[in-house]
């Protein structure tokens, strides 16, 4: 069996994000989840690859076997409902050698910011005691 090298995943915060896509050096922004769900909600310039239900389930082929459409050679930030599914779409990528992170908080937490929720708001508490 294959054992993985211990590398530490990273998340990045909506608000650095949201600097990144202003400042214009935009990440790739990778949106794993339904294309259903992505057609009602999605970060502006984000690209979707609907495998969110098989990393969920442990079948890391049908992402695999997509990893042709990200590009290799910009940062590339992954996106899911809360951020836990994101996590296996970015430990691949990083395994893989791609420049990875997970958004924090997920499309859950994006939302939240964009709209200055009370839950963001206490969940960034706790980030920041972190």
């Amino acid at each position: 069996m294959y054992a993985r090298p211990n590398i530490t995943l990273t998340t990045i915060r909506p608000p650095a994000l949201e600097e990144q896509l202003e400042s214009g050096a935009e990440p790739f922004v990778l949106d794993i989840r339904p294309a259903d769900v992505y057609k009602t909600d999605a970060i502006e310039g984000s690209y979707n690859i609907p495998v969110y239900n098989e990393l969920s389930s442990g079948d890391e082929s049908a992402f695999r076997n997509r990893l042709d459409r990200v590009p290799s050679d910009e940062p590339v930030v992954v996106v899911c409902k809360m951020g836990i599914v994101a996590k296996r779409a970015t430990r691949i990528l990083v395994d893989e050698g791609y420049e990875a992170d997970t958004l924090a908080g997920g499309m859950s937490g994006w939302n939240g910011y964009q709209n200055g929720s009370l839950g963001y708001k206490i969940r960034s508490t706790i980030w920041n005691l972190r």
